[in-house]
Parts: structure tokens; sequence; C-alpha cells
């Protein structure tokens, strides 16, 4: 079955379901309708027997006479002692001989109540009748008429609507299928064009979408897929302008095999081996037998029985020159030796490579999001559409955070000299927690990681959205990053007024000395330079941090918890 006959077909079932509750409630309607109608008639017949009886003695006969000249020739009257047993009743030829009445639901009721009434079945005439009774002293007069609970006799009085219900439901089914054609060709053309995506054949430059909301997401799928392209496009020209980068720049580079051959190695790394090594030699390959170099032999070797070892970095001096050595060992065991000659201006370079680091950083989390959300769209054809709704919707807010982060990081360093403004505007900071959490939750998961959340559902304020996503983002990388297995994560605001908001972000983790305390926030301090390194942290995450909270006219502080842990406390400015 097609997708359009599908939502066709739900749509007018809902449909159909509110015309037959409706129907339902006229029902209802007009059978309470006619049962006061009953009322009132059956209570006038019963005070006009009543009348009767008590002016004269009475017959069956002259009774029955009587009850002619009422005007429904249906209407069954009975009368009945205290007792329960029939007096009259002018439907059958001797009332007399009727069974005792005593236990009927009517006469039960108005036997405590004067008045009782009920709609069954007579077994005695073989009808449902609505029968009516009251109490006279010492004896019961009930009348009855037939009552039939047929839902189409019930509403005979009103046909007109029964028509009107009926156009209506033909006015939906056109209508509804309609709508559902409509709606289905959007994601019939935006599925052709996954599937084309899929099997790289030649998309078409204008695809035509309806001027409703889906198209509108559709456009933008297709618009968003253009860019990834185009940003595809422009990062492997930018990886060619890096290899002859590497060509002429002042870095040694050697490619290796799993067997410590040489595979590719440029002119500065057979330069600044010979450096390194007391011989000159021709062969890169006698590199290894440096003793300078045995950290670097060793983790090779440990790399291969371990897939977590993938990185090392080590600092050589020699002969008066300093030199960083990195080592990368990639998933077919070859690996990678840089060496750079960072006698001069080693601080700066420092500076610099930890700078690049932390934009590479804070950079994979929106393009890797993006690239999955899209990947699930292209991957799954026949995905839900509110599912392809929420990738796209995520896609494109993680697009539109990236473009403001690559902003925001090239102007942390101005911040200081006041040179440029950053740009406010109405957001939910629940909203950003919020977000922090889910793109980091395969972390949590991996970490085993309980969060505690303990702050109100919307929390409005007017700043700028991606530095207040970093400022979470990078406590919480933090905290999972440094805390260790199984901590407990407590995002709390504990206090607001009128101007601030005042949060206290906690782990039940390791915690970090007190004297570190005073210095988390400056920029590339670690705490670990060694578990820094391995972890990959570039110290620039809690300046980020500092910085993000001072631009929002806040303040920032880390402490110590008693029960192990760290705590941070800070406050942000509503506007």
């Amino acid at each position: 079955m097609t997708l359009n006959r599908k939502l066709f077909l739900y749509l007018l079932s809902a449909f159909f379901s509110l015309i037959a509750v409706i129907t339902f409630f006229q029902y209802q309607r007009e059978k309470e309708f006619r049962t006061e109608q009953l009322d009132q008639l059956l209570s006038t017949y019963n005070y006009t027997i009543n009348n009767y009886i008590d002016k004269k003695a009475w017959t069956p006969n002259e009774l029955r006479e009587f009850i002619t000249v009422f005007p429904d020739t249906l209407l069954r009257v009975t009368l009945i002692d205290k007792e329960g047993k029939v007096l009259f009743d002018n439907s059958v030829a001797d009332g007399t001989k009727l069974e005792n009445h005593i236990n009927r639901p009517e006469i039960v009721m108005a036997n405590s109540q004067i008045t009782g009434k009920a709609i069954r079945h007579s077994t005695s005439i073989g009808k449902d009748f609505y029968y009516l009774a009251h109490r006279f002293g010492s004896y019961y007069v009930r009348t009855a008429l037939p009552f039939n609970l047929n839902v189409v006799e019930m509403l005979k009085a009103n046909t007109f609507f029964l028509y009107f219900m009926a156009f209506i439901l033909l006015l939906a089914v056109f209508a509804l299928f309609f709508i559902s054609k409509n709606f289905t060709d959007s994601i019939a053309r935006l599925r052709i064009f996954t599937q084309k995506a899929e099997s790289g054949e030649m998309l078409e430059t204008d695809i035509y979408f309806p001027n409703d909301e889906l198209g509108e997401i559709s456009r933008n799928i297709v618009h968003l897929y253009k860019q990834m392209q185009e940003t595809k496009d422009d990062v492997n020209n930018e990886r060619e302008k890096l290899i002859k980068h590497l060509q002429i720049s002042q870095e040694g580079l050697g490619i290796f095999s799993p067997e410590k051959k040489e595979l590719l190695v440029n002119s500065h790394f057979i330069q600044y081996t010979n450096i390194l090594s007391d011989q000159q030699s021709e062969n890169s390959d006698k590199i290894f037998n440096l003793a300078e170099f045995e950290e670097i032999n060793q983790f090779i070797n440990e790399s291969f029985k371990n897939d977590q070892l993938t990185r090392k970095k080590m600092v050589i001096e020699k002969n008066g020159r300093v030199f960083m050595v990195r080592c990368i060992v990639f998933q077919d065991n070859t690996f990678e030796i840089s060496i750079n000659d960072i006698t001069v201006q080693e601080r700066d370079n420092e500076l610099k490579r930890h700078l690049t680091q932390n934009i590479s950083h804070e950079l994979k989390t929106p393009v890797s999001s993006i690239m999955g959300y899209m990947e699930s769209i292209l991957e799954n054809p026949d995905l839900d559409p509110a599912r392809q709704k929420f990738f796209v919707e995520r896609s494109f807010m993680q697009a539109k955070r990236l473009t403001a982060l690559l902003q925001d990081i090239s102007t942390l360093n101005k911040i200081d000299e006041g040179k440029r403004l950053f740009q406010k505007e109405p957001c939910d900071l629940a909203q950003v927690i919020n977000d922090v959490l889910f793109d980091v939750h395969l972390q949590i998961e991996q970490k085993k990681c309980v969060i505690l959340r303990n702050y109100n559902a919307v929390l409005p304020l007017q700043g700028n959205r991606s530095l207040l996503y970093s400022i979470f983002r990078n406590l919480t990388d933090n905290a999972i990053t440094y805390g260790g297995e199984q901590i407990v994560i407590d995002i709390s605001c504990y206090r607001e007024d009128e101007q601030f908001y005042y949060f206290s972000f906690s782990d039940n983790g390791v915690g970090i000395a007190e004297e570190h305390l005073g210095k988390v926030f400056e920029r590339f301090y670690r705490v670990d330079k060694g578990r820094s390194r391995k972890i990959g942290g570039t110290g620039l995450g809690l300046a980020i941090v500092k910085n993000a909270v001072l631009l929002h006219k806040g303040t920032i502080s880390a402490k110590s918890v008693s029960t192990g842990g760290l705590s941070f406390i800070f406050s942000l400015r509503k506007y």
C-alpha cells in the first residue's frame, strides 16, 4: 500500500470517527428529548386516569372506554395495587391474570420515589415500552407507549441532520484525498532525490516542491545537501593544498610501514634525522636505532597490540636544538612521524597549535552531527517523515551553530580588547542545556554517567546562544572526560532573581587539588599535562567558559566538593 493511500485512509478513519461521535451525540440528544416528551405525556395520562378513578366507581369496561378518548391508540394502561397485583390492563382481556408486578423496575422506583420509569421489553406483550408509574395512595397507575431504540428511527424527525452529515463526509473524502496527495507528492520527490544522491546519480538542479511547510522543508534538505557537496569539494581542494604545503613547509614528515620501512619522507625529515643522529645517513629508517627514539619505538610496538594507542608526541633536545616529534598510528598499522624544529619561538608555536586543536575540537561536533543526520536520511530513504523532519531540523540547527561558532571562536581573543561585540538574541537556556546533553548522550552512555537536571523547563534570557552552548558543553565534556566512570553530574539552577540565573555544575568524580582551583580558567593551563595530552585536551575549554560567562555579565568560580568531585558556581544575566 502506497503512502498516499495509507495517509488518506488514516485521515478518513479519523474524520469518520468524528462523524460517528457527532451522530451518536445527536442520537443521545434526540433520545433525551423524546424521553422528556414521553415523561410529560405519560404523566398527564396518569393524573387524568387517577382523577377519573377518584371521582367515581369504575369498572374495567368503563375504564377501557374512557382510555379510548386519549389520542394515543397504542397507550397501555395498568392499575396495580400496593401488593403488586394487577387490577386492570387494557392490553389484555383480563389484566388480573397477569403475573405480580411488584418487582417491575418502574414499580420499585415509584414505591420509593412516588414516580418511576423504565425502558424495557415487556414479556407480557412482547414489545419494547417506555413505562411511567405513579404511586397514588394504595395503588399505582402505570402508562406505557412503544419505544423504538433504533438510531434511524430515533433521528427520523431530523432527517436533515443525517443528510447534512452525509454531505460533510462526502466533502471530507475529496478534501482528504487532495491533502494526502499533495502531501505525499513532496515526499515522493524527496525520496527520489535521496535515492539518486545515495547512488551517486546526476541530480536535478531544480526540483519542484509545493509551496507549503513540507515543500519548504524538502527544499531546505536539497539545499543543505548541495551545500554539503560544495563543502566536500572545498575540503578536497584544501586537502590538496595541504599536501602541497607539506612539501614546502619546514616540518619533517615521514610515513612508514608496519615493518618500519620508509614509504614517504620529505627533505626536512631527512635533514632533521641527520641532526638528531650522530652519523649522517640517507636512509631515514636509521632513526629507530636512536636512543632518543626509544619511547617512540615502544609506543609503536604497544599500539600494534592495543588499538586505543594511536597518538604519541615527545620533545627531544639535542645538539642545541629542540624538536617536537609526533607519531600517529593508523588503522592499518602504518604510522606517521613528524618532526618540527621548535627551538625558535617555541612558546608561540605551542600556543598556536593548541588553539588550532581547540578550534578543530569545537568544529568537529556540529560537522559530525550534520553528517550523521544527513547520512541517516540518505541511507534510509523510507525513513518516517516525522523522523526526517527531526533530522533536518537538527542538521539545520547544527549548521547555524557551526556558522556562529566559527565567528565566536575567531573573536575569543578579542574579547578583552573589545574590538567586536557578540550578537545577542532571545533564547531558552533550558533548551540549550538539553541540546548539549542530547549531543553528548553517547559519551554519557559509554561512561555510564547519571545526569541530574534541576532547572525549570523554560529559562528565557537575552544572550549569545553559541557561547551559552559552549559553557555547558565544555563543562559537560570536562566532567565526562576527567571525572571518571559512573559519575553523577548535577546541573542545577539553584536561584533566580530579576537580573540573574544562578547555576551550579558539579560532579562526584576525581576532582582536582586545591592549588589548581585558581588557575583552571587560564588559557592552556592543564592540571595533569600528560593526561590532558593523552585525552586530547587543549587547555582552552574552561577559558572559553569563563569568557562566555563574563560576556553575559556573570561570574564563575570553581571549588572542590566535600564528597569528592568538582563544582562550578556561576551566574548568567537575563538581559
